[in-house]
């Protein structure tokens, strides 16, 4: 079990210590009854005193975490809900418990993709708003084209027809950018997995905004960072608490989602990307932009990207290009320039020498063609539908505590509850009624707010859709009118 404790920080270390297990725990990386170290054990790992260990300890099992059994040790309780993981009824695996590893969470991936037959927590589109048999049939002109295509490796930097087009894309955008300064990822789950093993080491502080994408909070903690985190209003990060924290730590990376953020939906105005930018200017900051969402807006267009102000390579872009077209593609990619592109590179080469050539180039005709064109403006269409489905249906039916706020574009809505509500066990009775949704403490680097969810609008057709949010807006109203009750069963 790998704990990062960040000495100088203003969490106390016996917090640092609760939070990571718990993070462990909801990560499925320890799983229902499994042992802890001693309290002496843990103290001598950790480097930390008796003192510190044993509080975390107490609680942990205080708040239902942690179980103890006298004479045999402290273990994960058995009520915990945890990730889909089997567990081996024999004990020939124990010996595994003496490898250390050094993941301190990976909560994202078991809300990803679901068996729940209304899945209201993937932020994917629904395959049957997607272009899946013209693509089939170019995937079947490509292998007849050219039949050794899966006989060789493509270019580590990405096909090159493929950067040429997507430099057109990007000056649409105001993007600067040249093919030789673009980079194909397998997703852009990749790239932001390139960034920080590029460039985040242990205690290199990381700001991120609060909430966040919980898979970039996964591969910035998996680095051993220091994640210090700004508030998101309607306008995007706290520019005031931002300068606050860099003044005081110069963080040497700065993530944003700047454009129908995940999972809030707000958008940064042009005011404050260009105080963003200035900031990081003058510390010598980088700034990992992430858009995935620009083409989906639902009213007007939203601001320019950060990236097309950025003169000095402060910026490192990073775009999905599968996610409204074909996700099973996995193509992203990374603009950035200068050593900062080249370091990016060599990691890139080190990673998987090169992403799939056959997808990179099936999807070519369709990025330059008017169809790409004509299926965005459905996709919107349709999103928009949805969107405005969800929010008629939780008008109607969802208690009057329970809040949100309208996003103008994205996948997603965030929902807010009364403090006192503890959404995780929210979604052990949705799952009763196999239905599933983003719990927002996995959005939280650090300390979780566990009053919010993110509802995704785009993966459901629109029947299941009203079918799942009725149902859920029923676990609500009955929550929410047994306030005591509620707080009884808090872990589940």
């Amino acid at each position: 079990m790998h704990i990062d404790i960040h000495r100088h920080s203003d969490t106390s270390l016996s917090n640092q210590i609760y939070f990571s297990i718990i993070d462990h725990i909801q990560s499925g990386l320890l799983q229902q009854g499994e042992k802890l170290p001693t309290v002496r054990d843990l103290a001598k790992q950790l480097n930390v005193s008796l003192v510190t260990a044993a509080k975390a300890y107490t609680r942990l099992k205080d708040d239902g975490y942690l179980t103890t059994v006298q004479g045999k040790g402290t273990f994960v309780d058995e009520q915990q809900e945890q990730a889909e993981t089997p567990v081996p009824s024999s004990t020939s695996f124990d010996w595994q418990l003496s490898i250390p590893d050094y993941l301190p969470r990976s909560q994202f991936a078991q809300y990803h993709y679901v068996e729940e037959a209304i899945n209201l927590s993937s932020s994917m589109i629904d395959p049957g708003l997607l272009p899946n048999r013209y693509l089939e049939k170019e995937m079947q002109h490509v292998l007849a084209r050219h039949p050794q295509i899966m006989s060789k490796y493509g270019e580590i930097q990405g096909d090159l027809q493929l950067r040429q087009v997507i430099q057109s894309f990007l000056e649409k955008l105001d993007v600067p950018s040249t093919p030789e300064n673009i980079l194909v990822t397998s997703g852009s789950q990749q790239g932001l997995d390139l960034v920080a093993r590029t460039f985040i080491g242990p205690d290199d502080v990381v700001v991120m905004e609060a909430p966040t994408y919980p898979g970039a909070i996964d591969v910035f903690m998996g680095r051993g960072a220091r994640i210090i985190t700004v508030p998101v209003d309607h306008e995007g990060m706290n520019m005031k608490q931002l300068q606050s924290i860099c003044d005081k730590y110069k963080p040497k990376l700065i993530y944003t989602i700047p454009t129908f953020h995940s999972p809030t939906g707000a958008s940064m105005s042009m005011k404050r990307r260009k105080q963003l930018l200035l900031l990081a200017q003058s510390i010598d900051c980088l700034i990992v932009e992430d858009d995935p969402y620009r083409e989906l807006y639902f009213e007007k267009k939203p601001p320019a990207p950060i990236k097309s102000l950025d003169h000095d390579g402060h910026v490192i872009y990073l775009r999905g290009l599968s996610k409204t077209l074909a996700p099973g593609c996995r193509i992203g990619i990374i603009t950035a320039s200068g050593s900062i592109f080249n370091r990016l590179l060599a990691a890139k080469a080190n990673n998987d020498l090169g992403s799939p050539l056959l997808t990179q180039k099936a999807i070519l005709p369709f990025l330059t063609s008017k169809k790409m064109i004509d299926h965005t403006k459905k996709l919107r269409t349709a999103l928009k539908v949805r969107r405005d489905l969800m929010m008629d249906v939780l008008t109607k039916h969802a208690p009057t505590d329970v809040t949100w706020q309208i996003p103008q574009g994205g996948l997603n809505l965030w929902l807010s509850f009364p403090s006192w509500v503890d959404t995780r066990a929210l979604l052990h009775e949705a799952r009763k009624q196999q239905i599933t949704f983003l719990p927002g403490s996995v959005c939280y680097p650090g300390e979780p707010k566990q009053n919010y969810i993110r509802l995704s609008f785009s993966y459901v057709n629109e029947k299941a859709l009203t079918e799942g949010v009725e149902k859920l807006c029923g676990i609500f109203q009955q929550a929410l009118s047994t306030p005591q009750n509620q707080k009884q069963s808090l872990f589940f």
